[in-house]
């Protein structure tokens, strides 16, 4: 597809039509997916006139994804523009107070520093100039300092020790790494002694950049938190003179603690942060400030040790300390949240009935009103009168939409992979409920084949999430996507199994402990409820798919209801969870789930134990794991499929050995799909 220049590809898929010859409307493929243009990060201009945002491309040759700011005026009939075209990565663009200038992260000069581009035109100037990565950023109301995060040894007394630290150890023929504490790993990368701390810089007339101050360095702890934290765990007040971010403590006990404070301290350093929350022994965080800096909310939830509590919305009257829940009795978990701009109403997005909506929660009455309805919105920004946000869905990737303050009909703004999915097939998704565990409601989606005739019967993809407090409702993926799988020929099905959020907490909760109890039992329902409604599912022709508790649940199938599937993909899936505590990192997590730990009560982790029951084990089965996967470490795929072949089951291993928990990568992400495809393509069969 090539009617233009390559430079504007991208501009011709977006936004007009390609004079091209007719053609055929094709399947979605793999292909298709990894070269989806991905936008995220919107931020409105002050006036709300305009939106600026990040949009992904990806470059196969080089095999990763590159980013690029837009601009997007909200006139009816704007269209998007590009404002940074450059080999390297520009992201998380700030505005200034003006309107006139926006503030972004960029690789262009070797490292990831700060950089200012004027929207009246000229080219973007370097603002930062550190000797080490800026991780990530704010900009004061007053555009007159920066808080920039920077991975620092703590006992360096400035960024230059860091540096030359990291560039003695490079030279170092004696490559042996020596710990004291965990975590010694996180996610995908080892510990080397820093620590990511938060640095106050202030920018002179001219915009140039001051010498860093650390306002975290007293603290031992990351700031932003690893592994995902970013901007959203610190903020200025209004005013600028002050900083609010959040910190969990490290000492002994950080890989079992989710103990996360507030701290806040002056922005221009020169004392100690003081701790907002120390009354509270779980976590608190996303601090956000009032448009009057009167107020402060977070997200803050009420049992330590448990990832998956119900956040609630705190309020704090900055004058008097007093502090309050609001809407309480909401029985929902809140994501992101902005104040409104008179600062009586908070907007948030929160997990729903298989949907990620947006949400108007009043401040005084703590009246919740839900302003979206189908889909996933995965960010937003509030202005005066409307809302932009990000959503996508199982039909489509993101795109932009607007709707007012008080809800209402939506509009949509982008069209950003418009010309792609215009000559491609999709299936057709439909979202359905059944009776699972305790004669409970469960809910669930379906996407057809993209090849779909009446009258025929087709294989099925049962998929299996993993969290396993995690939801695969209406939201698009590139990981494990469903129309991708429609493109293939097969069916593909995702159960909300008890334990996924969106349904109130007792429903998220009910998991613990019982990872092979009602899961499994919702599992089982859900898919007699599909063969028994959808007529054209082929019943006799089901492969079981699962990633992380989704590969867990693999490996307990195989024990526990091997007779029912034609085939298994587990991918990163827990084998053995004895061995699996002694060797993840998080240990927050298992302990929770398993209510302990294993020296003291090793019945918790035998209870559902994949291990025990490799005897049952018959179904053929796909193992697939990444080698820099710290969370379920990669020996729990290779010990899968050990137990696999020793037992004479046909069985196919494949690692990336340059993957984390996920396969990121364009190139392995084919590679990955053509295994899938391939194994149930072998195990299935189609009309």
């Amino acid at each position: 597809m090539s009617c233009i220049a390559l430079s504007k590809v991208l501009v011709a898929s977006l936004f007009v039509s390609c004079v091209a010859q007719a053609q055929e409307a094709k399947p979605f493929s793999p292909d298709d997916l990894v070269r989806l243009a991905r936008a995220s990060e919107p931020q409105l201009s002050p006036d709300g006139k305009r939106l600026v945002f990040t949009l992904r491309q990806t470059d196969m040759e080089a095999n990763k994804g590159r980013t690029d700011l837009w601009v997007l005026g909200l006139e009816p009939g704007a269209r998007p523009q590009q404002l940074t075209q450059h080999e390297a990565n520009d992201s998380s663009a700030r505005w200034t107070p003006d309107g006139k200038r926006v503030y972004f992260l960029s690789t262009r000069s070797g490292s990831s520093q700060v950089w200012r581009l004027d929207l009246n035109g000229g080219e973007a100037m370097q603002v930062t100039r550190f000797p080490l990565d800026v991780g990530s950023f704010d900009l004061s109301p007053q555009a007159d300092r920066l808080l920039v995060s920077i991975e620092v040894f703590p006992d360096c007394k400035d960024l230059a020790c860091t540096k030359q630290r990291l560039d003695e150890r490079e030279k170092l023929k004696a490559k042996g790494m020596a710990f004291d504490r965990v975590f010694v790993r996180h996610w995908d990368t080892w510990s080397d002694g820093r620590l990511s701390q938060l640095f106050s810089v202030p920018l002179d007339a001219a915009g140039g950049a001051g010498t860093p101050v650390s306002l975290s360095g007293a603290l031992d702890a990351d700031v932003p938190s690893k592994p995902f934290g970013g901007a959203e765990e610190f903020t200025f007040s209004p005013d600028g003179k002050h900083v609010v971010f959040t910190a969990r403590l490290k000492g002994r006990a950080e890989p079992w603690s989710t103990n996360f404070d507030l701290y806040e301290v002056p922005a221009e350093g020169g004392s100690a942060p003081r701790n907002l929350t120390e009354s509270n022994p779980a976590w608190d965080t996303n601090p956000v400030f009032s448009p009057d800096g009167r107020q402060l909310a977070w997200k803050a939830m009420k049992r330590a040790g448990y990832e998956a509590d119900r956040f609630g919305l705190m309020l704090r009257d900055r004058a008097t300390g007093n502090t309050r829940e609001v809407a309480a009795t909401w029985d929902r978990s809140i994501g992101e949240f902005q104040f409104t701009q008179d600062g009586r109403s908070v907007i948030a997005n929160a997990d729903h009935l298989g949907q990620h909506p947006i949400f108007s929660i009043e401040l005084r009455s703590g009246k919740v009103r839900q302003l979206t309805d189908r889909g996933y919105v995965d960010s937003f920004a509030t202005g005066a009168r409307r809302i932009v946000y990000g959503m996508n869905s199982l039909s489509g990737p993101v795109d932009f939409y607007s709707v007012g303050l008080s809800g209402g009909s939506s509009t949509r703004l982008t069209s950003l992979n418009g010309e792609t999915l215009r000559e491609r097939q999709l299936g057709a998704v439909e979202q359905f409920t059944f009776s699972g565990w305790n004669g409970e409601t469960v809910y669930a989606h379906i996407v057809k084949p993209a090849d779909f005739e009446p009258g025929r019967q087709y294989p099925v993809a049962f998929f299996v999430h993993g969290g396993p407090q995690a939801s695969f409702g209406n939201v698009w993926s590139y990981r494990w996507n469903p129309q991708a799988f429609a493109g293939a020929g097969f069916a593909f099905i995702a159960i909300d199994f008890h334990g996924s959020p969106g349904y109130g907490q007792e429903f998220t909760d009910s998991i613990n402990q019982d990872w092979g109890g009602k899961p499994l039992l919702d599992l089982q329902n859900g898919l007699a409820a599909a063969t028994g409604k959808y007529e054209w599912l082929d019943s006799d022709n089901v492969c079981a798919l699962g990633a992380s508790y989704g590969g867990f649940m693999m490996n307990w199938i195989q024990g526990k209801w091997p007779e029912r599937f034609n085939c298994i993909v587990n991918h990163d899936g827990i084998f053995d969870e004895r061995t699996m505590y002694y060797s993840t990192e998080e240990l927050w997590f298992v302990e929770w789930d398993h209510g302990g730990v294993p020296f003291e009560k090793p019945g918790n982790y035998e209870k559902h134990n994949p291990v025990n029951h490799v005897g049952a084990w018959r179904t053929p089965m796909l193992v697939i794991h990444g080698e820099k996967d710290f969370r379920v470490p990669y020996e729990q795929g290779i010990a899968a499929f050990t137990a696999l072949q020793r037992r004479g089951v046909e069985s196919r291993l494949v690692i990336f050995p340059d993957e984390n928990h996920w396969v990121l990568k364009p190139n392995n992400s084919l590679q990955w799909h053509s295994e899938v495809f391939g194994w149930l393509g072998k195990h299935l069969k189609k009309d």
